[in-house]
């Protein structure tokens, strides 16, 4: 039964006008109403009932509901009218003073006392509640998701700023990535990076600092803001990978440059590899742009680039030590292969060159495309091609694996429409259809795929409950079911009507039903128009008004 919170069916004959009036105008206004007011029950007996109406505020601020709740408080107040008898009859008070000021006090009193405003020290002394006067939270009522209560000092794991912290903390990662590697293969004591490297490890620290104030969802699916919580999930699963990364090796070796004494420091880049640890924070953070195909292509190939480069780094540090501890004269390493190409002496080979060399040697034998231009000559140069073939033949199964999947996925719905129109071709020729209608069924098809792009509705939403589907069959046909014919049905009635309607498409020219046809449904037009034929001629055209 579905009833107005005026409660009109509740009036009787002692039920007072202003009473009355007070109620609507409060459901007009959308303003907090409590107070008295005679009722009565289903057999016809009054009641007196404690009425309040509170108002029911969203996310924006408007009211989307009233909450009325009602009590009866006859015997309550009869005990009040008791106890005021037994008052006047001992003189407590005064005996001149109208019984209608009695009855408005003592009501007013019963009101606070039940609606809880108002608390009772004793039996007649009551006192107002200290809590409401002082209290800084909204009297009314919200119906809206709850806020998350957290400190001022306490980040959001999916605010703004945290985002942008994020992108600026992958930049620094992949700088890592690329940097330390190539310092510590190529630089050994001349630094050009050493302000940048600076500024990524403070980076790092700012970022493990964040992450104690920086709020997470829980297993159970609940974000907390509790910083204790946060500072213990936190050492349990990144911090001790974070630290590594973020010890001040640049720092170090700053200062040791102002103060002279580089040299007993020169090789403190080697220990900075540990920060490579943090790609795999990286990784993680990928999930959640998993569903973009071209993004998860785009790292896919940058972690191909990202191996390639390590790997050429690898490749000159084993050729330059190999010719450090060899003879000046031994020249079988592929430095010095390159040096008599360049015709110059192997001193004189530049970094770049070196670099850009191991950096095509990989990559060749990544793909396993390798031309032999540049080979491997000794027994550690040998070994470490077996290598980077066995590790190629991998990554080549992996990333250009996913790579051609994901290519796939993309053009999915292409290959689709491709496969069902040849399936089309293929009956028409089967069952030689006539030309006419094989135009028409062809027709029919390429308007249909153009409008749904191949996916079935009701396939898909066969997966998802009652009431989800009736939900989202609502906002499909919201048009259908904005008509007039629908206006006094209620939700129940729309959702259920939802779930039966059938999108239909008719190409000019075709015919929705002939006189005499047995008819399965109720047809509303809901965009173009159609004619109503009789005899070979238009006798009316049917369109939105």
């Amino acid at each position: 039964m579905q009833k107005g919170c005026a409660c009109k069916f509740l009036y009787g004959p002692e039920t007072k006008e202003e009473e009355k009036a007070m109620i609507d105008k409060s459901l007009e206004s959308k303003t907090e109403l409590k107070m008295e007011v005679v009722f009565y029950k289903k057999n016809g007996s009054p009641f007196d009932c404690l009425l309040d109406i509170v108002p029911i505020k969203n996310e924006k601020g408007d009211v989307v509901l009233f909450l009325a709740s009602h009590k009866d408080i006859t015997h309550t107040k009869n005990l009040q009218l008791c106890e005021l008898h037994d008052s006047d009859s001992n003189g407590n008070i005064d005996p001149e003073a109208p019984p209608s000021n009695y009855g408005r006090r003592r009501s007013r009193a019963v009101l606070y006392q039940l609606s809880g405003h108002y608390k009772q020290d004793n039996k007649h002394k009551i006192k107002l509640n200290n809590t409401l006067l002082h209290s800084t939270a909204p009297p009314l009522p919200e119906y809206k998701t709850s806020a998350i209560k957290k400190s001022q000092f306490i980040l959001s794991h999916y605010g703004g700023f945290k985002s942008c912290w994020d992108w600026l903390i992958l930049i620094a990662t992949f700088y890592v990535a690329i940097i330390v590697p190539y310092n510590a293969s190529f630089i050994n004591t001349d630094r050009p990076t050493m302000v940048s490297d600076v500024v990524v490890e403070a980076l790092f620290i700012i970022d493990i600092v964040l992450n104690f104030r920086t709020t997470y969802v829980s297993r159970k699916g609940e974000v907390v803001s509790n910083s204790k919580s946060i500072a213990v999930n936190y050492v349990k699963s990144w911090f001790l990978v974070d630290l590594v990364a973020a010890l001040p090796f640049d720092f170090l070796y700053a200062s040791d440059v102002y103060s002279g004494e580089e040299s007993a420091h020169s090789n403190i880049h080697l220990v900075k590899l540990t920060r490579l640890l943090r790609l795999a924070r990286l990784l993680q953070k990928m999930d959640r742009y998993s569903q973009y195909s071209a993004v998860i292509l785009t790292m896919l190939m940058l972690f191909f680039i990202l191996v390639a480069h390590w790997l050429a780094c690898i490749w000159y540090v084993i050729a330059e030590k190999e010719r450090l501890r060899n003879d000046k004269d031994w020249d079988l390493g592929w430095i010095h292969t390159l040096a008599e190409r360049l015709k110059i002496s192997v001193q004189n080979v530049t970094h770049t060159e070196s670099y850009i060399t191991a950096l095509y040697f990989t990559c060749s034998s990544l793909t396993s495309v390798g031309f032999g231009n540049v080979s491997a000559n000794t027994f550690s140069e040998k070994f470490f091609s077996i290598c980077t073939m066995l590790i190629g033949a991998l990554m080549h199964a992996v990333v250009f694996g996913n790579v051609t999947a994901i290519i796939q996925r993309m053009y999915s719905r292409r290959s689709l429409y491709q496969t069902k129109l040849r399936d089309l071709k293929d009956f028409l020729v089967l069952h030689q259809i006539p030309e006419e209608l094989k135009q028409r069924m062809q027709d029919y098809f390429q308007t249909m795929w153009s409008l749904n792009h191949g996916i079935d509705v009701h396939e898909t939403l066969k997966q998802f409950p009652e009431e989800l589907r009736g939900d989202v069959s609502m906002h499909l046909h919201r048009e259908i079911l904005s008509l007039p014919i629908f206006e006094a049905a209620s939700q129940g009635c729309l959702k259920l009507l939802s779930l039966h309607i059938r999108n239909n498409f008719c190409a000019p020219g075709e015919f929705l039903v002939h006189k005499g046809d047995a008819l399965s449904y109720i047809y509303y037009l809901c965009n173009g128009s159609m004619e109503v034929v009789q005899n070979s001629m238009v006798v009316a055209i049917l369109g939105k008004p």
